[in-house]
This record gives C-alpha cells, structure tokens and sequence, in this order.
C-alpha cells in the first residue's frame, strides 16, 4: 500500500515580468517613424487546481518547489512578449491551504474552481509609452517586476459527510466495506487500518453519502500518541460522526470507558469535534459474551440523548436501520464545512538602503534601484491603503530628499518602473 501522505509544505514562486523595448520605426519614405518598443510579457501564475484522481498529498514528498516561467522581453513594431508559462499545481480535493509562517488559511480548495496562488510580475513598458510631443525620441524602456514567492502549508482534510470513531479493531473498516463498495483492509488485530478510507454508501435513487473510515483512536491520541492524532483531522468536515463501540467483551474492555475516553480525545483535538452530532452503534453484539456490557453502553448513551443502534457489521445485523438513520439525520444537517480563509498578508519587509540610480533622460528623471523593483511588485496601485503605504516606504526612506538633491523639481516628471507621476512636495 502507498503511504498516505496528508501535509506538504512547499515553495511556490510566480514568474518575473519580460523587458520593455527600446525601438524606433524605421521604413522607407517614412520620417519620422518614431518609438514602436513593444512592453514585456508577465510572468506566469501558479495555479492551484483539484484533481479528482488524487487522494494525497504523497507527489509533493517529492518536489517541494513550483516555478512559473517568466515573461518574454518585448520587441520593435509594438510587439509585446509571450506571457510566461503559468505553473499548474495540482492538489486532491479538500486540501486547505495555509501561510506557513502565520498558520492563516489562504484557501480552501473544496470546490473545483483554480486557484490563484502566486501571481506574475508585470511586464515593463516599451519606449512607445514614454513619447510625447516633447519627448519624441524616449531612448529609455522599463524593466519587468518580479513575480512573488510564497512558502505555504498543504493540509488534507477529507471531503465526507460521515466519520467512523473508535478503539482499532471495532468494526470500522468491516461496517464500511459493507454499507459501500470500499474495499479496506480487514484483520482481526490493531490498526489494520493504516490510512483513512472513503466510500459512497447508496441507499436508493437519490439518496447517498460519503462515509470516512478513520483510523483506530486510542487515549493520548490528541497528544500524537498511536495513529489517531494524524488524522483526526479528516473529520473536521465531517457533519455526523458513528462512534462504534466493540460490546462483545472479547478483549477485557467497558465499552462504556471506551466510550468516554474516545469522547475526550475528540475533545482534546478540538472542542468542535466533542460537539459534532453522534450516533453510537455497540458492535459485535452477535458474539457478546455477557449481554450487561451492551445494555450498560445503550443506557449510558441514551441518557446523554444520543441515539443507540446495536450492531454486528460482520452479520450485517442492524446495518440497514442504521444507514436508513444516519442519511434521514444528514438531511437536517448543514452541509460540509468549507473552511473561510483568514489570511491577512502583512506588509512585505523591504530593505531600503540599497543603491538607487537617480538621472536624467530627455525630460524625465529615471528612478531605478533593486530594492524599488521590489517594493513596486508589492504595491496594489489601485488600492487607495497600498498607495498611502507606497509613499510612506518612498518617503521614510528618504529617496525625495535624494532626488531633490540630484536636481528633481515640482513639476518634473518622474519614472519608476511602469509608473509615471508628476513630481510634488
């Protein structure tokens, strides 16, 4: 059996926007042609995208960084670069994704529609952008912006509207590979079961559920004792837990202990699971060697208000009545969780103190520099906070007083990168 691979962290980086141009018409009988440098291409996204016929997260193991192409230059005659190639990151269903240094959720891929996760750097503009009636002959284009890089947290958690709980070796997998046509592993010892499975319990036309076979809890699994505490967390969406309870009384056990101590690790992980609605079945009543066991467990349960089933999955005794309960009790209850996103980026830390170039061409002062290519990548131009927090960066960073220095006016007209402004105080 492959491993079952449930949380990835990876690097993601989105592709660095093409050049712009620096080119003038030249033709035949034709004066004065004038500037035709084309603007660069934008870098490649990385895209996040359900594949159906994934169910881990096992091929990240592997490859931990995804690298979008960038764009291409641009060229004479107006002719923009080739966008950069988009990088494609595929991922199962459920996967929520979340900034690993934060632990914020960045989205949740629930549903079937792409993600974009890291988008490209914009392509610099061509010398065709800077021609006025003063500036006819702009022998300057801008360089393209870099695309972000991002490092985040893959985490799976399955997509089901139905968790089986328990001690290992209660009848999970069997219940599960009788009700649907899961076929899981069956033994009689603990954690036979290894790895969460899933199967689609049909009852009749219209009427059907996916139901999740969790691993064997045992007590500290909250704390990552046993299997239990790693996948817990694939009945966080889960909207109706079955708790079976072995009552044959086979291995020594109360089942009401079991019960209780199950209850309290599904607490421990997560107040929302202790919460979460729950029917309980008292498995293995066909070979119960002392029947006071299983009526100690229903009157216990009973006087909770949770509903009772008595079961034995290998006969299939009480199955029936009690897949015909649970999809009668899901259609009262809301549907899967879909996990909000609460990710807020902080403002990128940007080191100011590198070089700038500050100088004159034609009539336009050239502001370049690393450190400004990058704070321009991270400036959302049409957002009024973005900008606000643009001219904070500029200003603390003292590059007016720089430029005021060098010989720039009120009234001048500056350039940095794709962005062009008249300068003023």
């Amino acid at each position: 059996m492959p491993a079952f691979v449930d949380t990835a962290r990876i690097t993601v980086k989105s592709g660095k926007g093409g050049n712009g141009a620096v080119s003038f018409h030249r033709e035949k009988y034709v004066a004065a042609g004038g500037p035709d440098g084309g603007d660069g291409g934008r870098g490649g996204d990385v895209i996040l995208q359900v594949d159906d016929h994934m169910s881990t997260l096992m091929d990240f193991r592997y490859k931990r960084k995804y690298v979008a192409g960038n764009g291409m230059d641009g060229t004479g005659k107006r002719c923009t670069g080739k966008d950069g190639e988009d990088m494609i990151v595929k991922v199962p269903l459920g996967t929520v994704v979340r900034d690993a240094e934060s632990g914020q959720i960045i989205c949740d891929m629930s549903t079937r529609e792409p993600f974009v996760l890291a988008r490209g750097g914009n392509g610099g503009w061509g010398n065709k952008h800077f021609a006025t009636p003063t500036r006819q002959v702009p022998n300057f284009a801008k360089a393209g912006l870099p695309g972000q890089e991002r490092e985040v947290v893959l985490e799976l958690k399955l997509l089901a509207d139905v968790g089986l709980v328990g001690f290992p070796n209660v009848g999970k997998s069997t219940l599960l590979s009788v009700v649907s046509k899961a076929r899981p592993k069956i033994a009689d010892y603990h954690f036979t079961t290894l790895v969460p499975n899933l199967g689609v319990v049909y009852l009749e036309e219209g009427v059907s559920f996916v139901m999740a076979d969790i691993p064997g809890i045992i007590e500290g699994a909250a704390q990552g004792a046993g299997l239990g505490h790693d996948f817990l967390r694939h009945i966080d969406r889960c909207r109706l837990l079955i708790h079976l309870v072995d009552v044959s009384g086979r291995e020594g056990r109360d089942p009401v202990e079991d019960f209780e101590a199950i209850n309290e690790e599904l607490k421990q992980y997560g107040e929302h699971l202790a919460t979460r609605p729950m029917v309980v079945a008292g498995n293995k009543a066909d070979i119960a060697e002392d029947r006071s066991l299983l009526e100690a467990l229903k009157a216990h349960v009973e006087a909770k208000g949770l509903p009772f089933f008595e079961l034995s999955a290998a006969t299939h005794q009480g199955v029936d009545a009690l897949m015909k309960y649970t999809a009668q009790r899901l259609q009262d209850l809301p549907p899967i969780q879909v996990f909000e996103p609460d990710y807020v980026p902080a403002p990128p830390k940007v080191d100011t103190s590198g070089e700038v170039t500050i100088e004159k061409v034609d009539d336009v002062w050239m502001v370049d520099g690393p450190w400004l290519q990058r704070l321009m990548a991270n400036v959302n131009f049409g957002d009024v906070e973005s900008r606000n927090w643009f001219d904070r960066i500029l200003r603390e960073s003292g590059l007016f007083e720089r430029m005021e220095a060098q010989g720039v006016r009120d009234g001048d007209t500056v350039c940095l990168y794709n962005l062009e402004f008249e300068y003023r105080k």
